[in-house]
C-alpha cells in the first residue's frame, strides 16, 4: 500500500479529529445519565410524562444520542482501520475485540463498576455486550463488498419494528429483538437490555459511513449535511404520521410543552426506527459541523473521544465510588452499594431516603467529567507513544 499524499494525510487527520470530537461529546453526556442512575431519586421514571418534570425528561432525552452515535462511530472507526489493516486482519481484530467486550461486560465491568459484587444474582447485559456482538458481526461484513454492509444495516434498522407485535420469551428472540429475561429464577437473574438487531444495524451503517472520509472535504460535508437533514426530517414526518417506526405513539398532553415531549418520547429498548432517525440525523449534522477541526471549546472532548473504552469503564467505577463515599459520610456505612439482590435493586440497593435533586446530579456529573479528563489525557498520550497490541483493546 502506498503512503497517502500530503493533502490526503491532512484530510485524514481532520476526519479522525472530527470523529473523536463527536465521540467525546457523547461520552461526556453518557456520564450524566449514569450519574442520575446512582444519585437521582430512586423509582423516578424520566419518560413518564404524567409524573416527570420537563427538566428530568430532557436530562434523560439528551443522553438518548449517546448509544446510537457510539455504535455508529464504532463502525466508522472500523472502516478507517482499513488504512492500516487488510480486511482479513481487520476481521480478526474485530472478532477478538468483540469477544473481549463481552467478557468485559459480563465479568470486569459487571463486578467492579456496575455492581461492586461478584455474587451474580443479577446480571444486566448492556452496551458492551451489544457492542461486542456488533463487532463480531462486522468481522464477517468487512470481508464482503461495502454495499453489503450498507444494505444489511439499513434493512435491520428499518424493518425490525415490523416485528414489534411478536411476543416471545424465547432466549434467542430476547437477545435479538425484545428486551427480556434470559434467566429468571429466585437465585439468578440475567436480563438482556440491548437487543442486538438494531444495534448491529447501526454499526453496519457506521462502517459504510467510513467511505465518505476518502472523499474531498466539500463532497463529504455536503453528504453529511444532506443525509443528516434528510434523517431528521424523516423523523419529524414519520413521527407526525404516528403509524410506524415506534410502538409508543405520541399524543396530546396537558400543555404544548408536554405534547412536544410526547413527540420526542420514542423507544430506546430496543431502539426503534424513529429513535435512530431522531439521534443519527443530528449526529451527522454534528459531524459536518466539526469536520474542519475541533473548535477550542471541544478540545477536552477530543481527548476523551480518543480513549472511549478507557473512559467508559473508569467513569462507571468512579460514579459508583462517589456514591459509596457519599453513603459512608451520610449513613456511616455503605453495605447498600454492594447489594443488588434482584432487578429492582440494580445496580445497588438505595439506602433510606436516598436520592438527590437534578442540580446535585449535574454537580456530581461535572465532578466526574473533570476528574476523568486528566486520566484520559494521560492514557491518550500513552497510546500515542506506544503501539503495544493490548492498547488497541482499551
Amino acid at each position: 500500500m502506498t503512503s497517502a499524499p500530503p493533502a490526503a494525510a491532512a484530510r485524514l487527520r481532520s476526519r479522525i479529529e472530527s470523529v473523536d470530537v463527536v465521540r467525546g461529546v457523547i461520552m461526556i453526556l453518557m456520564a450524566l445519565d449514569h450519574t442520575r442512575d446512582f444519585f437521582g431519586i430512586p423509582g423516578q421514571n424520566p419518560v413518564d410524562l404524567s409524573k416527570a418534570s420537563a427538566a428530568l425528561f430532557l436530562t434523560r432525552w439528551i443522553t438518548y444520542f449517546c448509544a446510537p452515535i457510539f455504535f455508529l462511530l464504532t463502525g466508522t472507526g472500523a472502516y478507517l482501520s482499513l488504512r492500516k489493516k487488510s480486511p482479513e486482519e481487520l476481521s480478526r481484530f474485530l472478532f477478538t475485540r468483540g469477544v473481549w467486550l463481552i467478557f468485559l461486560e459480563t465479568v470486569v465491568v459487571r463486578c467492579f463498576a456496575y455492581q461492586f459484587n461478584v455474587d451474580y444474582r443479577v446480571t444486566m447485559l448492556l452496551v458492551l455486550w451489544a457492542l461486542g456482538w456488533a463487532m463480531i458481526t462486522l468481522a464477517v461484513l468487512v470481508r464482503l463488498p461495502t454495499i453489503a454492509a450498507t444494505v444489511f444495516g439499513v434493512v435491520l434498522i428499518v424493518a425490525h419494528n415490523a416485528f414489534d407485535s411478536v411476543q416471545s420469551a424465547n432466549p434467542l428472540w430476547v437477545v435479538l429483538h425484545s428486551p427480556g429475561f434470559l434467566v429468571n429464577t429466585p437465585r439468578v437473574v440475567v436480563f438482556s437490555a440491548y437487543p442486538l438487531i438494531p444495534w448491529i444495524g447501526v454499526t453496519a451503517v457506521g462502517y459504510s459511513l467510513g467511505q465518505i472520509y476518502a472523499w474531498d472535504a466539500d463532497r463529504r460535508r455536503a453528504v453529511l449535511l444532506r443525509v443528516g437533514l434528510a434523517l431528521t426530517a424523516g423523523f419529524v414526518a414519520l413521527r407526525a404520521v404516528n403509524l410506524y417506526g415506534d410502538p409508543n405513539r405520541w399524543s396530546a398532553q396537558k400543555s404544548t410543552l408536554y405534547t412536544a415531549l410526547s413527540f420526542l418520547s420514542v423507544t430506546k429498548y430496543p431502539p426503534s426506527l424513529l429513535f435512530l432517525l431522531m439521534t443519527l440525523g443530528p449526529a451527522l449534522l454534528f459531524l459536518r459541523a466539526v469536520d474542519g477541526g475541533a473548535p477550542r471549546a471541544f478540545r477536552p472532548a477530543l481527548i476523551i473521544g480518543k480513549v472511549p473504552m478507557f473512559y467508559y469503564v473508569l467513569h462507571f467505577a468512579l460514579i459508583h465510588l462517589l456514591a459509596l463515599g457519599t453513603c459512608v459520610v451520610r449513613y456511616g456505612g455503605a453495605h447498600w452499594m454492594f447489594e443488588s439482590p434482584d432487578l429492582g435493586h440494580y445496580p445497588f440497593s438505595p439506602p433510606p431516603d436516598w436520592g438527590y435533586s437534578l442540580p446535585i446530579v449535574y454537580l456530581v456529573w461535572a465532578v466526574v467529567v473533570i476528574a476523568m479528563y486528566p486520566l484520559c489525557r494521560w492514557f491518550a498520550a500513552l497510546k500515542q507513544r506506544r503501539s503495544d497490541p493490548w492498547l488497541s483493546y482499551l
